[in-house]
């Protein structure tokens, strides 16, 4: 018989400066990592996370989703003595088990959720940003881990023209490292630039899902434009062509911030992952 498991949706932010990304590498410091050798000392067995999207060494998130599956028998005794629910008292835990080792981790929810639930595959949306301070005169050193320094000043306009092109459904292959087995075929929702209060440049970017790299590929394809060294139309000409070549640059990570994850209702998760993987097998 099956050991009957309760499946946990964790919700978190983590400045990723400190690490190798997400995902785990041998003797490197990781996101995953950590969050699952935390998990696994209160739990006290090891303990597997399924994240929404992976993000690049460097990367930052404010609102990452990773589901993880926890013997019942052992769900139920994590409040211990205290007079709270599993949820709560394993929130309360696990950030205080991250605290000593890794404080730029911090974990803001954790819910009982159904088996059908899959952080990555249930996803409808990931929205990220990116900050570029563009010019010296614009750069400032409290923000330097946080955003592109760019020496030179950017065309906005031009960079929200260009961008139009790259709107809706479409072969990303130019804009991305392509994984084994794993389509470049994304719907891209949202693409713009604006300015910050303080002059700065913030983007706002939005898909279905990405590819491996391609926010940071789309950000510095739009900057040579921004910095006059394509005109805004190259990037339609970059997307029609659907391969990847030496032109196929990549923004520092630093900039940028997986800033939330979308699902859609409860009852849908299970259809939408099926859809999900349906579409990435095919």
């Amino acid at each position: 018989m099956a050991e009957e498991r309760q499946r946990i949706r964790v919700e978190f932010a983590y400045d990723g400066g400190p690490y190798h990304g997400w995902a785990k590498q041998p003797g490197l410091p990781t996101v995953q990592a950590a969050l699952e050798d935390a998990l696994a000392m209160i739990i006290r067995q090891p303990i597997a996370t399924v994240v929404a999207g992976r993000t690049d060494a460097g990367v930052h998130a404010n609102q990452q989703v990773v589901h993880a599956d926890i013997p019942a028998d052992i769900w139920a005794t994590v409040p211990r003595n205290a007079p709270l629910a599993p949820a709560p008292a394993m929130l309360r835990r696990l950030n205080g088990v991250l605290a000593k080792d890794h404080p730029g981790i911090i974990v803001h929810q954790i819910q009982e959720v159904p088996r059908v639930f899959d952080a990555r595959f249930s996803a409808v949306r990931r929205e990220y940003s990116y900050q570029i301070a563009d010019g010296l005169a614009r750069w400032n050193p409290l923000y330097r881990h946080i955003r592109w320094q760019h020496r030179e000043e950017l065309n906005v306009e031009h960079m929200n023209i260009g961008a139009q092109d790259l709107l809706g459904l479409h072969d990303f292959l130019s804009f991305c490292r392509p994984r084994p087995h794993s389509t470049t075929i994304r719907t891209l929702e949202e693409l713009s630039f604006s300015r910050l209060p303080d002059g700065a440049i913030k983007a706002r970017i939005i898909a279905d899902a990405f590819c491996h790299n391609m926010v940071r590929a789309l950000i510095a394809a739009c900057v040579q434009v921004g910095a006059g060294q394509r005109p805004p139309a190259w990037l339609g000409e970059r997307l029609a062509a659907a391969e990847r070549t030496s032109e196929t640059k990549l923004a520092p990570a630093h900039g940028l911030v997986l800033e939330k994850v979308s699902y859609p209702s409860c009852e849908q998760w299970a259809a939408r992952a099926e859809q999900t993987r349906a579409r990435r097998d095919s």
